[in-house]
């Protein structure tokens, strides 16, 4: 057992079942409203609603499954992290990112893969680098001031 685990969620087995079906939903959703508004933009005048419907029908279920793929093994390779290593730091969705790209780009042959596995990695950085500022941030406005600060005392926090 983990010594900071995290309560608020589920154990790791519902987690990656909980959020393959919610990379599902959203990709689906997602896709729905693309291919809506591809089918009816692509079909001819008065039959744009059937058009809308069909292309939404075909093809936002596909975009539904590949993101719910993406999800569960971001998810799979996310708890195995938090097994493996006894943590739960940006770390891990960091390499399970790597891992996730390069799994599915595997088929491509290694180089491709490696590529993809790299390319996902930076992409999570970026993303757990962003919230992490983002988080200070938003800390740093929540900091109370005394009555006393000065106009200096002010600039020199939002310069920092």
């Amino acid at each position: 057992m983990p010594r900071s685990s995290d309560h608020s969620r589920d154990p790791c087995p519902y987690v990656i079942f909980s959020d393959l079906g919610a990379s599902f939903a959203m990709g689906a959703i997602g896709g729905g409203v693309w291919y809506g508004i591809k089918g009816a933009k692509n079909s001819p005048r008065g039959e744009r609603f059937p058009g809308a419907l069909a292309s939404l029908k075909a093809r936002a279920p596909v975009l539904g499954g590949n993101f719910a793929v993406w999800g569960g093994l971001f998810s799979t390779f996310d708890c195995g992290m938090k097994g493996l290593r006894q943590k739960e730091d940006p770390w891990n969705s960091i390499a399970s990112g790597f891992l996730t790209s390069g799994v599915l780009a595997a088929r491509s042959g290694p180089k491709v893969a490696l590529t993809s596995a790299a390319l996902g990695g930076v992409f999570l950085a970026v993303i757990e680098g962003l919230g992490i500022a983002i988080s200070r941030l938003v800390a740093d406005q929540n900091r109370p001031m005394s009555p006393q600060a000065s106009l200096s005392t002010y600039l020199d926090m939002l310069s920092s």
